[in-house]
């Protein structure tokens, strides 16, 4: 049973993620590449079922544990604290910020397959990349609820692909299944299924700036799993290296 999250980064899509999580009761324990006692601002917000840690001591202590840093500091990932665990991977290949990464701009790999590659001994699981962390926070919904919204999920182990449904299902969204880490592309940067789905049409003729802040400020739009399934089936490979300034997802 999944009680303790432990978080690997405490970002945007981190913060977000252990706001629902201990919304639905779970406990968190939050890291970040700095020491633990710069998390003491986002502690004091979240309240007695968080608690700051090392990457280390997070990744121990989660009985399922979210990575979401900058997919170029992924080798920085506890690999030997990780081992047995199942890593939810929100991380996006981004090039203006992580720099070429030639395996990934061959197509020889997804960027999950790469996380995996480096966690051999855990279970990756590619989730949660695919939505701006604003509308991850607002667009929970409860089960069964006409407005609940799906999130892509992808994996080699049929089993932690359950794990993270289970989580997500709690957290507030259902789950559409992609397939293994080498089908993860389908929901990368620049596919159908990244970002816009969850959002309202953007308006014409805004600036860059203008448009990044509207994004951050717009209301969430529900997207069924019947919608999420039919984007990712439409998807067709895309060039990789999305641009990190439009959308912060992952």
């Amino acid at each position: 049973m999944t009680e303790t999250i432990g978080f690997i980064g405490s970002g945007m899509i981190g913060g977000s993620l252990a706001r629902l999580a201990i919304a639905a009761g779970l406990d968190v324990v939050l890291s970040n590449s700095r020491d633990p006692e710069t998390l003491s601002d986002l502690v004091g917000q979240l309240g007695e079922h968080a608690r700051a840690a090392t990457p280390a001591e997070a990744a121990q202590a989660g009985d399922l544990v979210v990575a979401t840093i900058p997919l170029k500091a992924y080798t920085a990932l506890p690999a030997k604290a990780l081992r047995g665990k199942t890593v939810i991977d929100t991380m996006n290949y981004y090039k203006p910020r992580d720099a070429a990464l030639p395996q990934l701009d061959s197509g020889d790999l997804t960027s999950s397959a790469m996380v995996q590659q480096h966690l051999a001994d855990s279970r990756v699981v590619k989730a949660c990349n695919n939505i701006v962390f604003h509308h991850l926070l607002t667009l929970a919904r409860p089960s069964h609820s006409p407005e609940r919204s799906a999130l892509p999920i992808a994996s080699d182990s049929h089993e932690a692909k359950e794990q993270v449904a289970q989580f997500l299902n709690v957290l507030g969204y259902d789950t559409v299944d992609v397939g293994t880490l080498s089908d993860s592309w389908r929901s990368q940067a620049n596919t159908p299924v990244y970002c816009k789905p969850y959002m309202p049409e953007i308006p014409k003729g805004m600036s860059m700036d203008d448009t990044a802040a509207w994004i951050f400020e717009s209301p969430g739009v529900p997207a069924p799993a019947s919608k999420i399934k039919a984007l990712v089936e439409s998807a067709v490979p895309v060039n990789t290296g999305g641009s990190f300034e439009f959308f912060a997802a992952g």
